[in-house]
């Protein structure tokens, strides 16, 4: 393959809320962690182990509005990106930052969404049984 790719796709659950920054009317930014959980049983011992991977994630203008209008902390999501490297110096020290700048998002899973259906929801109103006599269709059932 002569190429190279960048690509970068991840199902995970928000750590934070989306943290908004915003440099004009029309740029703005979108940060948040989420966790990537693989859960295995040890086999010498039994015991189910888990393992979470956290993983910063940037998002830019129209999803960015996207995300911190309808995400918080705890739902799930389906992202894809590509991978970036930051440094920058702090107090003399130099530090280092990877990030996952995305450029697709689907929402799997929201506390707002859960939380406006089950207030929607109201118990069905219970409908009289017909008490008309049946008519014969011919039907073999």
């Amino acid at each position: 393959m002569a190429g190279t790719i960048n690509k970068v796709i991840l199902i995970g659950n928000l750590g934070d809320d989306v943290k908004m920054h915003y440099f004009d009317d029309q740029n703005c930014v979108g940060r948040f962690p989420i966790a990537t959980s693989e859960s295995y049983t040890n086999k010498q011992t039994g015991e189910k182990i888990t393992n979470t991977d956290w993983h910063n994630i940037v998002v830019r203008n129209g999803l960015a509005k996207v995300c911190e209008k309808y995400l918080s902390k705890g739902d799930k999501v389906y992202l894809e990106g590509k991978l970036r490297n930051r440094q920058w110096e702090q107090d003399g020290v130099k530090r280092y930052s990877t990030e996952v700048q995305v450029n697709e998002m689907t929402m799997l899973s929201t506390k707002k969404n859960i939380d406006n259906t089950q207030q929607n929801q109201q118990p069905a109103a219970q409908t009289p049984k017909s008490v008309a006599p049946e008519e014969n269709d011919d039907l073999p059932f």
